[in-house]
């Protein structure tokens, strides 16, 4: 069996005395789609936030691609190979929508400022390819025929797959996606999984997401993994997780 791409090992988080999330064990493969679940305040994005450097671990660490990157700045997980999603989309209303890929695209830029400034040399080779590649991602996420509208103006489902559409353009080994279906209508809901399923095959892409709607987990997801005030509680397959009295508790109470 091929090396995990993300590992974490006994991650913790305490704000102010307060656990947020407590050894957390998690192993993710190469092009596997996982899922974090649980109740609201389980310490699920506490945990995206530990792995992308957004906070720091109080304990445990982070191995990505062999490599311990605990308490690495986002930016240098970005460039890592980590990329993400958050809860509140954050687009730039004003640009369209190839315009907002574009921007996350030049993360990658080598041309100086003289050259962008000129317009020569490696400007003209970089913006090329940045917009090449952003086509390319339009393309991917279904976006392309709305390329040139601006994003404040695309429905609320094509809002989220923009969102993806620029985190991808860092060209991300693991995308980390937080309730990227919340709001989404179920038509809407069942396009986005179709597109995680395309990303996978075509991207070699591996995604761990975030998620309240339970359906849509179980349909796509390989493996869950269930926290609860912090807590690891379950690990296991969507049938594993469905029967996990554990589980049932914690969504529903002892009773």
């Amino acid at each position: 069996m091929t090396e995990p791409l993300l590992t974490t090992k006994g991650l913790s988080v305490i704000f102010g005395g307060l656990s947020a999330l407590t050894g957390l064990d998690l192993s993710i493969r190469k092009r596997e789609i996982l899922a974090l679940i649980g109740p609201n305040g389980a310490g699920k994005t506490t945990a995206f936030n530990a792995i992308t450097g957004s906070v720091k671990p109080s304990a445990g660490s982070v191995i990505f691609r062999g490599k311990d990157i605990t308490g690495w700045s986002p930016p240098r997980v970005a460039r890592f190979g980590i990329a993400r999603t958050f809860q509140q989309i954050r687009l730039y209303s004003d640009l369209t929508v190839i315009e907002n890929v574009m921007v996350a695209g030049h993360s990658s830029i080598r041309y100086s400022f003289v050259e962008a400034i000129a317009g020569v040399g490696r400007f003209t080779t970089d913006e090329r390819r940045i917009r090449e590649q952003a086509e390319h991602l339009l393309e991917v996420t279904g976006l392309i025929d709305v390329a040139k509208e601006k994003a404040q103006f695309l429905p609320y489902g094509n809002q989220r797959k923009l969102e993806m559409a620029r985190a991808l353009a860092l060209d991300p080994l693991l995308l980390l996606l937080d309730e990227p279906v919340a709001g989404m209508n179920p038509i809407e809901t069942i396009e986005f999984g179709e597109l995680l399923g395309r990303l996978r095959q075509e991207l070699n892409l591996t995604t761990c997401l975030i998620e309240h709607d339970m359906g849509f987990v179980m349909d796509i997801c390989e493996k869950l993994k269930v926290l609860d005030h912090g807590l690891p509680i379950a690990f296991g397959t969507p049938d594993e997780i469905r029967s996990d009295r554990r589980v049932i508790a914690a969504y529903l109470g002892e009773g």
